[in-house]
């Protein structure tokens, strides 16, 4: 199983002016962000727009972000989709291109009951080899996988090793390592709980605040993993403002307007997302300032 922990980083998914996939700005940003030293990156979140893609599209991204990354650090590729049968496409697709791990969120129409998400997740798992993270984020998908749940499936579905959890309730992530005996990884997806989750021994933390400002992100990380709080806390309060800001602002909208002010543009947001307006890009003008 690959090692994966610290900062995973998201892109974003540059788009050009005729809104096809900008490969190239891909490449340099994701080379930028390795290089910068996070521990892994994570295409095709809700950062990376992955709602908004076609399957042409999709798999442009996985290929143009893997050869990027040069396996320097582990990729993992988000491959949700309102169907198992596609997420299985995308899934494997990722697995052939050389994915180190899949991220699934539940997303549906209709509202999946636990059974259904059982077997929505096990004949993903039994069409791949490579590790599964569970991701759980009901504000964005409509569905809430309990810390029981997710346990449940981690006993039973062999590579569903990992759970991403960005509800923002931290109770959540202790009660998946009180279930799990410690043994199912859990990993921070609330930015502004990000402090909080790797003191209570959160493996990683899944963000795309460092699109914007890796430094201080990794500083967090190490910090808080050498046991330096007092250190993690000033980092966290200088952070704050702006991962709350782009958290509030959707990440795709403010991180895209972020590399613009930046001088690294990536071309905007598609449709039905737009642009951030002058009073929101006035204000995140000013957070990149003070950092």
């Amino acid at each position: 199983m690959p090692d994966i922990h610290g900062i995973i980083a998201y892109p974003v998914t540059p788009f050009d002016a005729s809104d096809a996939i900008d490969t190239g700005a891909l490449a340099t940003l994701v080379d930028r962000l390795v290089s910068s030293g996070v521990h892994a990156i994570a295409p095709l979140g809700s950062t990376g727009e992955l709602a908004y893609l076609d399957e042409n599209e999709f798999d442009t991204v996985v290929d143009a972000t893997i050869a990027a990354v040069d396996s320097r650090v582990p990729v993992v590729v988000g491959v949700s989709d309102l169907t198992t049968v596609n997420t299985i496409r995308r899934a494997q697709y990722a697995e052939k291109a050389g994915a180190d791990a899949v991220m699934i969120l539940p997303v549906s129409y209709w509202k999946l009951t636990e059974r259904e998400i059982v077997a929505h997740y096990t004949g993903i798992g039994e069409s791949i080899g490579i590790p599964i993270m569970a991701y759980n984020n009901p504000a964005t998908s409509g569905i809430d996988m309990s810390p029981e749940l997710l346990v449940r499936m981690f006993e039973t579905i062999d590579n569903l090793t990992m759970v991403k959890e960005s509800t923002g309730d931290l109770s959540r992530m202790h009660r998946i390592d009180k279930l799990s005996g410690g043994q199912l990884p859990f990993y921070n997806g609330s930015n502004p709980l990000v402090l909080e989750a790797l003191k209570a021994g959160a493996a990683g933390w899944c963000t795309a605040a460092p699109c914007l400002r890796p430094q201080p992100c990794i500083d967090l990380y190490d910090a808080v993993h050498a046991g330096d709080l007092d250190t993690a806390q000033k980092i966290y309060d200088e952070l704050k403002p702006l991962l709350e800001f782009i958290v509030a602002g959707g990440l795709a909208t403010t991180v895209k307007a972020g590399l613009e002010l930046l001088g690294a543009g990536v071309g905007d947001p598609r449709r039905p997302l737009l642009p951030l307006d002058d009073q929101g890009r006035a204000r995140l003008r000013e957070l990149l300032a003070d950092a």
